[in-house]
């Protein structure tokens, strides 16, 4: 059977005609409470008046009894789910609650009464103070400005590698240069602090000049604490090649512990130095520095004393000895039975220094004449060197000293004013070499006029390399 609500237009009628009725109810609904209210606040503990709703009659020969029973029922659900909506949404909730103003006291207690409501219309108990959230946010200042301000462009670092400089180690090759800009924006601050700013605008007035760095590769060098134009040293004798390949042309033997400067490096593997004044290629796998090995400096100096000593030296010159160096080639001679040249260690040091003279030249010349100091000569006369002796007589002629420290600085003294010397040499104590015997500041220049024996120089020579060789 079908629904005579859904089939009569009278019904659709009266549906709209009750929903607007049931608008105009809840606005005076509204009306009617909001007057209680304002009676409730003013008087207190007066009976509220209900408001009567208006009732909407429909006529009895349209619909019959049953339909009225749905209208009213479906009526009735609508006003109230409509009127539970409207209050929720076009009500503020703390329109049920008002503040006592009538009360003489003036302390923060509130008093609020709750309008007469439906029943299942929650109150709310928390309404917001509105005035009170206001007073609290009012101290915030947002402040915005537009500025135009010169600011410098950072300048961006370039790197390269490079081979000839310690693994890590930086060079700079171009110093880095900030450019400038001129900028507009806008910066927000908020209580007198900067918040945030917008970029508006830039506009370039000097670019900026990259830094360019050499950034080290070499594993070697790193090793060694090293750089090019270094001073290195060999560790072991080695080969001295025109070119970076052990089939390459041998230039010069270089023995361990001397020195040379450290020019390129072509490879980890090779690199070319001067030695003196000659250059070519060395193995780096030869080389040490003072840092890696600190007394490979001693060695080298001692090292660089020994490569001068030959036979055709020149006497006429300090050996650069230290007084150290003396006493180490001095100390413990095993022919040295009276120990005569130990104890004159130090004169021969100062011989050397004071005369500019070889001492170990002067001090072989003593051995080879005293036979060690165990001639009679020297037992007797102090005199280990024979001096003043003639063929025929020798003992006879010979001088005396009070010392053996006294003969020592004698004969010294004439080698360097008679043998040693071109004539008008300056010397010691202000005078001039009178090179009466001289034929050149060699052992074998000296042997000419100083002695007989044709292998005077030889002999003297061979004290002077075993000497020599005490230092290493």
């Amino acid at each position: 059977m079908l629904d005579e609500r859904n089939n009569n237009p009278m019904n659709n009628n009266q549906n709209s005609r009750n929903l607007s009725d049931v608008f105009r109810e809840l606005q005076e609904t509204r009306y009617s409470q909001a007057t209680q209210v304002h009676t409730t606040s003013n008087t207190k503990n007066k009976k509220q008046r209900k408001p009567k709703a208006k009732v909407s009659f429909i006529d009895n020969n349209d619909i019959s009894f049953d339909n009225k029973k749905s209208i009213k029922l479906s009526n009735l659900i609508i006003v109230l789910v409509i009127f539970v909506l409207v209050i929720i949404a076009v009500f503020p909730m703390n329109v049920f609650s008002v503040e006592n103003q009538d009360t003489a006291d003036t302390s923060d207690e509130e008093v609020v009464e709750t309008a007469s409501i439906p029943a299942n219309v929650e109150i709310n108990r928390k309404a917001l103070n509105m005035q009170k959230i206001i007073s609290e946010n009012s101290s915030f200042e947002k402040v915005k400005e537009q500025v135009a301000e010169e600011r410098e462009i950072e300048y961006e670092i370039q790197t390269q590698s490079n081979a000839t400089l310690p693994r890590g180690e930086q060079v700079v090759l171009q110093e880095g240069v900030n450019g400038k800009e001129n900028v507009s924006l806008v910066k927000t601050y908020e209580n007198g602090e900067f918040i945030e700013e917008i970029i508006l605008d830039k506009e370039t007035i000097q670019e900026p000049t990259p830094e360019i760095l050499d950034i080290g590769t070499s594993d070697f060098l790193a090793d060694l604490k090293i750089h090019i134009g270094d001073t290195v040293y060999l560790d072991t004798t080695s080969k001295l090649r025109k070119e970076p390949s052990e089939d390459s042309e041998e230039v010069a033997e270089i023995k361990n512990y001397l020195d040379v400067k450290l020019l390129e490096l072509p490879s980890e593997d090779w690199c070319k130095v001067s030695f003196d004044t000659v250059e070519g290629y060395l193995p780096t796998d030869v080389l040490t520095s003072s840092s890696k090995t600190p007394s490979i400096v001693e060695k080298n100096r001692i090292q660089r004393i020994l490569i001068n000593v030959n036979i055709e030296m020149e006497l006429n010159k300090s050996t650069g000895l230290t007084l150290k160096d003396y006493q180490k080639i001095f100390t413990d001679l095993p022919n040295d039975t009276n120990g005569i040249f130990e104890e004159n260690a130090e004169v021969f040091y100062n011989i050397d220094k004071k005369y500019n003279v070889n001492g170990i030249f002067i001090a072989s010349i003593a051995i080879h004449e005293s036979a060690w100091g165990t001639s009679q000569i020297a037992d007797d006369k102090n005199n280990l060197f024979g001096y003043g002796s003639y063929d025929e007589t020798p003992y006879e002629s010979s001088y005396e000293f009070d010392s053996f420290a006294d003969g020592i600085e004698t004969v010294a003294k004439s080698l360097v004013k008679y043998y040693l010397n071109p004539a008008g040499t300056k010397i010691y104590d202000g005078e001039t070499a009178s090179a009466w015997y001289y034929n050149g500041p060699t052992v074998e220049g000296v042997n000419q006029r100083y002695a007989s024996d044709p292998d005077w120089h030889t002999k003297v020579y061979s004290y002077m390399e075993m000497l020599y060789n005490r230092l290493s």
